[in-house]
């Protein structure tokens, strides 16, 4: 399981997909997989890694990390998965949507920070 994560780029390395799958991260079938687990074409995994929660079917195997293209054909994820990280990614851009004012802050606005922050 680790070394497919690894090799799919679902992780940087296989120590991180290992401490994924033991900190119950990552699902196969339905159940939480050890990081030596045996994978095959048609197993459903659910992965929820920094990138958000990716609900995929195994395609193909591989044991050797490949390029972003080979990886992406080792599985499917599916629209549901695709839709849900989607508006998980637009829910924290509005969190953060904020444009902060043009320039350096003038004089006055200086010592309306001081003394908002305590510091007269």
């Amino acid at each position: 399981m680790d070394k497919w994560l690894w090799a799919a780029r679902f992780f940087k390395t296989r120590s991180l997909a290992a401490r994924a799958c033991e900190l119950g991260r990552i699902e196969c079938n339905g159940q939480a997989a050890k990081p030596a687990r045996e994978l095959k074409p048609g197993d459903r995994v659910r992965v929820a890694n920094d990138s958000g929660v990716f609900e995929i079917e195994v395609v193909a195997l591989s044991e050797v990390r490949g390029p972003a293209i080979a990886a992406q054909a080792l599985y499917r994820e599916s629209e549901a998965s695709r839709a849900a990280r989607q508006f998980a990614a637009e829910q924290r851009q509005a969190l953060h949507a904020w444009d902060p004012p043009p320039g350096r802050p003038t004089k006055r606005d200086r010592r309306r920070i001081q003394s908002f922050r305590g510091r007269d």
